[in-house]
């Protein structure tokens, strides 16, 4: 049997006044959606626990059947994967942003006006030499980087430099351990000299001219080392395949075993090209079991508090739902995180999940938003419970006991 699923980054929200007290999905057309909630299944996640707002590394993690409490080691192995990157034990990796920042590195804009093109940027901070220390740097979608320290002596137990805030000035990395001091002088000393070739570059001076952000800084978090997961070949005996444009979550994907594919015009963000996303799934299919689809442009208009592009790109991936439909036994849709148009912000919310396929027990939920798929039959769910739950409709269960 063959399942897709449909992640959709940040699309759950809460009720917005401007949208007569709706969501964006209660709002939305999506007649493809609503027709598989009525088909299938529904009910409400909480990705990680209750009011716990999940982080796209850990939501992801619990999507695939781990836990996150067990086998979580940080953000920076994650996109580290997915950009290409053969981590090796000992490797420190980290999450790294382009940034703007004022002469007192006053955070500006911590996506440097959404850069795209980051290329010659990337190729200059590689270019950074650091006592002891191999420096492993590269861009991955927008204005995300992944950024690996290799060599002797260091540490993941290091803090961020991200502030997390426009206004607020980049925070110096700190040591949470003895063993850490020397991980967070090299990457302090790798900020400091990484925004002098940053300020300088040509890339950056064209951008000024234009009246465009420059991209005059790198925020690092989510310190990590190699995690351990088992195979999902080996767990749930499922054959899988990513198609996905963030590093982030083709790093988690590839880490679990899935076959990474490349989509060529695909972003994280509301420009992604979608007929190419599902074109890619089908390919998918034909060789996998399980499809894992994620698209993350809803995330990313939440984050700008734009409540009229999230409910058009959701009418947009509803579309191009209705060519998946019957390309598989089992259709999931699921949501990562609930992202508030108003909150601009991850949130502990539960999201709405749907399971539509064969043997399903098709509940009374007509619609697949966040309040009707509460009143579905899969109840209240943890994000660690949707991958068993449908390995085990695809023949794929483990018995447990005698």
């Amino acid at each position: 049997m063959k399942t897709i699923m449909l992640i959709c980054d940040g699309m759950a929200d809460r009720p917005m006044p401007e949208l007569g007290n709706r969501t964006p999905l209660e709002l939305a057309k999506k007649p493809n959606m609503d027709e598989l909630a009525r088909r299938g299944i529904c009910g409400l996640m909480d990705t990680i626990a209750p009011g716990v707002p999940p982080g796209s590394d850990t939501a992801h993690l619990a999507l695939l059947g781990y836990d996150p409490q067990e086998v979580y080691t940080g953000r920076g192995p994650f996109e580290a994967a997915g950009a290409g990157i053969d981590l090796r034990a000992g490797d420190i990796a980290l999450r790294a942003n382009f940034a703007t920042v004022d002469d007192k590195l006053i955070v500006k804009d911590r996506r440097a006006g959404r850069i795209q093109d980051t290329g010659q940027l990337a190729a200059a901070i590689g270019r950074i030499k650091l006592p002891g220390v191999r420096v492993i740097f590269k861009s991955t979608v927008g204005h995300r980087a992944a950024l690996v320290l290799r060599g002797r002596g260091l540490s993941h137990e290091v803090t961020d430099s991200d502030p997390h805030e426009l206004g607020s000035k980049v925070l110096q990395i700190k040591p949470l351990s003895r063993e850490a001091a020397k991980t967070a002088r090299l990457l302090n000393e790798l900020s400091r000299r990484a925004h002098q070739v940053l300020k300088a570059h040509p890339a950056n001076l064209e951008r000024a001219k234009g009246g465009m952000l420059p991209a005059n800084y790198l925020l690092l978090r989510g310190a990590g080392v190699i995690p351990h997961l088992e195979p999902l070949h080996e767990r749930f005996k499922l054959r899988g395949a990513c198609i996905a444009a963030a590093a982030l979550v083709k790093g988690v994907c590839r880490m679990a075993g899935m076959t990474i594919v490349d989509v060529p015009g695909a972003t994280g963000g509301l420009d992604t090209n979608l007929n190419a996303k599902c074109d890619a799934t089908l390919r998918a299919l034909e060789s996998n079991e399980l499809a894992l689809l994620h698209v993350k442009g809803f995330d990313e208009a939440s984050h700008d508090g734009n409540a009229a592009a999230k409910v058009q790109f959701i009418e947009r991936v509803d579309d191009m739902l209705g060519s998946l439909v019957g390309a598989a036994d089992f259709i999931t849709i699921a949501v990562d995180h609930t992202t508030p148009v108003g909150v601009r912000e991850h949130t502990g919310d539960p999201v709405p999940v749907l399971i539509a396929g064969p043997g399903v027990r098709a509940d009374d939920v007509r619609a697949y938003d966040e309040r009707s798929c509460a009143r579905g039959g899969l109840g209240r769910i943890r994000g660690k419970d949707l991958l068993p739950t449908l390995a085990d409709l695809m023949g794929k269960g483990r018995k447990f006991g005698a």
